[in-house]
């Protein structure tokens, strides 16, 4: 006969940066419903590899996505969403979770508005 026994732990610091796990009652950080949309990640994943080459971790696009094993094309797709106004890639940023079905937001809808080199017609299209 075998029994089960769940407990919840956090994880701590203790002295000196030495890291602890501690008994809880209740989970420390509750995981909200749903899950963040695919153009939310890519919009993060973007802003990540520009300060990547900005800080010279990467010398360029052509290293992450040979580091990363994706195209080169791939790599240009999500860098392309930098070319948003910053209205429009903070909604990306903030929208709400997906809790069933499709994104309502997909990078397919959202690289032509980047193509657009005017912000001011890039909210336009984006109102639309």
């Amino acid at each position: 006969m075998s029994r089960t026994i769940t407990k919840k732990f956090t994880e701590t610091n203790g002295r000196c940066g030495q890291r602890r796990m501690e008994e809880c009652d209740e989970d420390p950080r509750p995981v909200p419903e749903g899950r963040l949309p695919r153009i939310t990640k890519l919009m993060a994943l973007a802003i990540r590899f520009e300060k990547l080459i900005r800080d010279g971790v990467v010398e360029n696009q052509a290293e992450i996505a040979q580091l990363g094993m994706i195209s080169r094309a791939r790599v240009t797709q999500i860098m392309n969403l930098l070319n948003l106004a910053p209205e429009i890639q903070e909604e990306i940023l903030f929208l709400p979770r997906v809790e069933k079905g499709k994104d309502p937001v997909t990078l397919k809808g959202v690289l032509p508005v980047a193509a657009e080199v005017s912000w001011e017609r890039q909210l336009l299209i984006w109102k639309s």
